[in-house]
């Protein structure tokens, strides 16, 4: 899993409410068992007309947008059913952060599992981010997890939290196996232990 500490990059605003795993990625293009090239169905039906070209007014569509790795959201972002291809389809197309009031639980639980960082910051915050980046015609901000801060072009910073074991799992590119293995030494322990007492007994 790639390593999350600090990130320069364009952040696309993304005004919409309640969007569900199936607005991130319809149901049909979830056919695949890997995540390679599902970027390319994200926010499908925002993205793109029935004919198949691109809708001009949807934000990603739109100049330095086309590679933003921060997404500003709204409240309860990834709501709806459990589809861990959200969160791909999302890491596939290049976003790496997404800042947002709040997030769907079982989204937010993928998202850690997948190297995405979730920012929670209160919905005033996030419409003011927004409005911020486009006034400041999409240049860069920086999200930075070590220090738990957005640092913006205006020289403006803004902190937030991440619970501290998402933030160590974030930083060292851990998976579940890996936060497994973090603890091979005590389950050797146990197993040893477990073997020793069933010969006794045996």
């Amino acid at each position: 899993m790639l390593k999350f500490d600090r990130l320069t990059a364009t952040a696309a605003p993304l005004p919409l409410a309640n969007v569900d795993t199936d607005m991130v990625i319809p149901a049909r293009y979830m056919t695949s068992l890997t995540r390679d090239g599902l970027g390319r169905h994200l926010f499908h039906e925002l993205r793109y007309r029935d004919d198949g070209a691109e809708r001009d007014s949807f934000i990603l569509n739109r100049g330095p947008c086309r590679n933003a790795q921060i997404l500003i959201a709204d409240r309860n972002f990834g709501c709806g059913s459990s589809r861990e291809h959200a969160v791909w389809a999302l890491t596939d197309f290049g976003i790496r952060c997404v800042i947002a009031p709040s997030f769907g639980d079982i989204f937010a639980n993928n998202a850690r599992k997948n190297g995405l960082l979730l920012v929670r910051l209160p919905d005033a915050l996030c419409q003011r981010l927004r409005r911020e980046v486009e006034l400041a015609q999409f240049a860069p901000i920086t999200v930075d997890l070590a220090e738990q801060r957005i640092d913006l072009a205006s020289g403006e910073s803004l902190a937030f939290a991440v619970d501290p074991d998402d933030r160590r799992t974030l930083m060292e590119g851990l998976d579940d196996i890996d936060r497994t293995l973090r603890h091979a030494a005590a389950i050797a322990r146990f197993e040893s232990t477990r073997e020793a007492r069933s010969a006794r007994d045996s």
